[in-house]
């Protein structure tokens, strides 16, 4: 794996880890810019079309499969190729990236923990009376990598690269948290013989993988098999992604990885469509005279102080605790200050965020809420992260 191990002489930084930072950077980009264009859409005079495009009902007619709006197919389905490469990108990274020697992985994986425990314990303490409102701790758990490295690399050379590998590597281990947290908490009723059947899939290309069966098609049809099972198990379908990552063989043989393969195939589909597609659709919100008055209910206000505050203090903590007790060390050139910036760009919750308030709640009203607070808690947290590391 030459080119994995590749390093390069002026930052040192894997090839493969500069060309992802590059790709999500201008990803997050566009992701502003299409959560802004539908926000405005939605509160001009075509505002009722365009929210009623996305709420357009679409039934594929398969058997087991409900109809679904189309905000719902591109959650439930082009989302579950977002989480794919997600899932491809924890592989990687785990085996041969930044996260594969355990001293460069325990300082973002505590400081993970951290930023995933102490937002949604702030949600929970606000939310505690109300055994409904609890659904959303999961909320505030997770980074948006594209957004929050878009902000870094507006920064430029005035943060050190081992600062952008400590925020990348712990956006990762979030999105495997919220990848957890979907799993386990937020699935409607388990359907025992669906997800059986999905169980046996994966099991069987897992076989096929320790076999040394390396044709890349033949496991892209078995993860579309495995994704219509779980869409009728109770277990979120996007799970199929991550699921179908770990089963493509990583392994170069000749030069070739069919999850590399992969990989660089997934990176510009799901940074120039796919995640733009589900910020015109999931942002496509009204902003109505009263709309603000939601952001006073205790939901809102645990989405906004588990962002804004709990991302923060428990990165900084964490990884304040780790160095003190030396379970491990700062990045190269970075200071605690800088740490405590990152942490606040790891309040720019968006893309996961969102997913997960669609998953928490059934009110339309309480899920638009939930959106309004997640942006405005996001946008402040990249002021407040972008000011911090910008400053000497």
């Amino acid at each position: 794996m030459k080119r994995v191990i590749n390093r390069a002489k002026n930052d040192g930084l894997t090839h493969l880890f500069r060309e992802f930072y590059g790709k999500l950077a201008s990803g997050g980009v566009l992701l502003v810019i299409c959560a802004t264009v539908s926000i405005v859409l939605s509160n001009t005079a075509i505002g009722q079309s365009w929210i009623g495009f996305w709420n357009i009902n679409i039934d594929l007619h398969l058997p087991g499969l409900h109809a679904h709006s189309l905000t719902g197919w591109v959650n439930d389905g082009l989302m579950t190729i977002f989480f794919l490469l997600v899932g491809l990108e924890i592989e990687r990274e785990l085996l041969v990236g930044e996260l594969s020697k355990p001293k460069n992985a325990l300082l973002p994986v505590l400081a993970a923990i951290g930023g995933m425990a102490f937002p949604a314990a702030i949600y929970a303490i606000i939310n505690r009376n109300s055994p409904e409102n609890l659904r959303g701790a999961g909320i505030p758990t997770a980074t948006d990598i594209a957004f929050a490295i878009a902000m870094l690399n507006a920064l430029g050379n005035r943060i050190p690269a081992a600062l952008k590998v400590f925020l990348s590597a712990l956006a990762i281990i979030d999105d495997l948290g919220a990848i957890l947290i979907i799993a386990l908490f937020y699935g409607q009723g388990i359907h025992v013989l669906a997800l059986g059947i999905s169980l046996g899939i994966f099991l069987l290309l897992l076989l096929l993988k320790r076999t040394g069966v390396r044709t890349l098609p033949i496991y892209l049809l078995g993860g579309i098999f495995l994704w219509y099972f779980l869409m009728q198990s109770g277990i979120h379908a996007t799970i199929a992604g991550v699921l179908l990552a770990f089963a493509i063989p990583f392994k170069e043989i000749k030069g070739q990885s069919p999850s590399a393969l992969l990989m660089d195939k997934l990176h510009e589909p799901v940074s120039w469509f796919i995640l733009p597609v589900f910020a015109l659709a999931n942002t496509a919100i009204v902003m109505e005279s009263n709309a603000m008055d939601g952001l006073w209910q205790t939901p809102a206000l645990g989405i906004m102080a588990g962002l804004l505050l709990g991302k923060p203090i428990g990165i900084f903590l964490a990884s304040w605790i780790s160095v003190k007790y030396k379970l491990a060390s700062l990045p190269t050139n970075t200071s605690f200050k800088q740490v405590l910036g990152a942490g606040m760009l790891g309040g720019i919750g968006f893309t996961m965020a969102i997913f997960v308030a669609n998953l928490a709640f059934t009110s339309p009203a309480q899920i638009e809420t939930a959106k309004i607070s997640i942006l405005m808690a996001s946008m402040l947290s990249a002021v407040c992260g972008f000011w911090v590391l910008s400053r000497k």
